[in-house]
């Protein structure tokens, strides 16, 4: 059965509200008619319970006390089994219909939430923890399942139940109906000094849960490196500083709940006992009839026990309400405007780039590309060389726009960058990161990631021999439908950096980026895959991030960078002959492996 689709234009910003309970009830559009429902077949439900007592109290005084049986007595009790039934069926009905309503509203947030953290801002993305990302997307959001399944539709069962016991109640003996309630105030007010408690006691938990789960991320994530350092210990201490902090907030967070209870029980029973012995004098002085305390017996359970509950609903509901304010949090952000610009040519980019005093800042407002001007003509390779923290990731990171600059002008083709679309943008370009990440998907479905359409089989073996990795895949017993695992982690690091470059090649863009793109493979194959990619990379727009020179001495114009800003430039020929830091670099690479090609012929 294949699960109905969800519509992704539905904008849940719409039901953020400073107001939290209103926020929730706007959370719920497309719902409300069913959640009603669930509250109608509450109140018919509750009801059918109240006329049971007062049928009770008929049965006692009328058919009992006046000795009638028969068809009398057969019909009071078809209608103890019809009321039962009423009461059944209609608390099932509510039960089916407010599960209904949370199961809906919480997968539309779900798949809501998932699509809103993948469109926001890679800034956003670089101070937001993933673990972080993770709780509000997993832990919070089930708290608000359970909200709209049992805390919200126990409220109003609850009040439905007051409302009509308390009726009845009046109904049966006004003095009796106001002594059964003199506790309710005392409890309500209690239950809203611990709901303030409550509700700060679990944010600060659920924050601590956030932190564990990064905890848990990252060393899942990094366990390799744990066990290559063997810092399990080390790492076996953080998570137990971690877990301790997270048991001593959930230990505050239960006591709160635990003080609660005594409280409360002690009010209720003393309520009963109360009702129940003025209720018994009464009878005894003949005040009232014996059917008449035995219905005002039953009732009042189920005003005072109700009572006790909604206390307990209201400092439950606590937890709903601060999941909804941080899954808010992430709702509330700005996404990233992919398709904002106006300027999207239908033959695509040729691929001109002219920076002219281009500069960018992180929100630290620390400089890290400084006065960046040059210019690059289509299909030129571009050469970015300089020590780690120079700029070079950042620079091209603007290309694509995954950030802005902050000041100078940057265009393509003639026109401002910002004045093409990010979508439009990043279909144009090709991007081999220096960290490959590939899916727990198939070798094959990793090489056609992001293109768009079908693909055969004779064009991803093109772009995987062309990347210097088609020989590997079929050596697999599976060959190109090999599973990878997880971050690719069943292939060595230059085979994944190999399938990541293929990727790009299929998808056949019009200006690549290469950042530090053979990086992880030997001096054999990386030759392999520069002898490739110098053919394809013909008549396409380059940007190549090495720090190996070999790498990029073929390049139209490199770039050397300093901390943000362009200290040398020109073609290889002219860098060596200039001197500097491109000559001390190439100088210091080409002696060290003059070194290792001697230790390697000595042995």
């Amino acid at each position: 059965m294949t699960a109905p689709s969800i519509p992704y234009d539905y904008d849940l910003k719409n039901a953020i509200s400073a107001n939290r309970v209103a926020g929730l009830w706007r959370m719920m559009t497309g719902y409300h008619g069913t959640y009603l429902a669930a509250t109608a077949s509450l109140a018919v439900a509750a009801t059918a319970k109240t006329a049971t007592y007062l049928l009770l109290r008929y049965f006692v005084d009328t058919v009992l006390g006046q000795g009638r049986g028969g068809a009398t007595l057969a019909l009071i009790a078809l209608g103890f089994l019809g009321l039962a039934a009423f009461e059944g069926g209609f608390s099932f009905l509510s039960g089916r219909l407010a599960a209904q309503t949370a199961e809906g509203v919480t997968r539309r947030l779900r798949n809501y939430l998932f699509d809103q953290i993948q469109r926001l801002t890679f800034t956003y993305h670089d101070h937001m923890q993933t673990g972080e990302l993770i709780q509000r997307s997993t832990s919070d959001v089930d708290a608000l399942r359970r909200f709209f399944a049992d805390q919200a539709i126990g409220i109003g069962r609850i009040g439905l139940l007051f409302t009509i016991n308390f009726a009845a109640l009046l109904h049966l003996n006004g003095r009796l109906a106001l002594i059964s309630i003199v506790v309710v105030p005392v409890i309500v007010v209690m239950s809203v000094f611990f709901f303030r408690r409550v509700s700060k006691a679990y944010e600060r938990y659920q924050e601590q849960e956030a932190v564990l789960s990064t905890t848990l991320q990252e060393n899942l994530t990094g366990v390799r490196v744990v066990k290559a350092f063997a810092r399990q210990a080390y790492e076996r201490d953080k998570f137990e500083r971690d877990n301790w902090e997270k048991y001593r907030r959930g230990k505050r967070f239960t006591t709160l709940h635990a003080l609660y209870w005594p409280v409360s029980d002690v009010l209720c029973g003393a309520q009963m006992l109360t009702g129940f012995a003025v209720g018994a004098l009464m009878a005894i002085d003949g005040t009232i009839s014996v059917g008449t305390y035995l219905a005002y017996a039953g009732l009042i359970v189920w005003i005072i026990w109700p009572m006790r509950n909604l206390g307990r609903l209201i400092v439950q509901m606590s937890t709903g309400l601060v999941s909804y304010g941080r899954v808010v949090q992430v709702i509330s952000q700005e996404r990233e405007p992919l398709t904002a610009g106006s300027h999207a040519p239908a033959g695509g980019v040729r691929g001109e780039f002219v920076f002219r005093e281009v500069c960018f800042e992180y929100e630290t407002k620390s400089p890290v590309l400084q006065d960046i001007s040059f210019r690059c003509e289509p299909g030129q390779a571009i050469a970015l060389l300089g020590s780690t923290g120079s700029g070079k990731t950042t620079l091209v990171n603007l290309l694509p726009r995954f950030y802005e600059y902050t000041r100078g002008s940057l265009t393509l083709d003639g026109v401002e960058l910002n004045a093409y679309p990010r979508r439009f943008l990043r279909s144009q370009i090709g991007i081999v990161e220096q960290g490959p990440f590939l899916f727990s998907r198939t070798i094959r479905e990793n090489i056609t990631y992001g293109v768009g359409r079908q693909v055969s089989d004779a064009e991803v073996e093109a772009a995987a021999r062309a990347a210097a990795i088609h020989d590997m895949i079929v050596a697999f017993p599976d060959g190109y439908n090999t599973l990878v695992g997880e971050k690719g982690v069943t292939l060595s690091g230059g085979q994944k950096q190999r399938v990541a470059i293929a990727r790009t090649l299929l998808k056949d863009p019009r200006i690549l980026i290469l950042d530090d793109a053979t990086s992880s493979v030997d001096t054999e194959t990386e030759a392999e895959i520069r002898g490739a990619l110098t053919q394809l990379m013909r008549g396409r727009t380059t940007f190549i991030i090495a720090h190996r020179v070999q790498s990029v001495m073929n390049a139209d114009l490199i770039l050397v960078l300093d901390q943000g800003r362009i200290v040398q430039r020109g073609a290889h020929e002219e860098l060596m002959a200039q001197g500097g830091i491109y000559r001390e670099i190439y100088e210091l690479q080409a002696r060290i492996e003059d070194e290792l090609r001697q230790e390697t012929g000595d042995r």
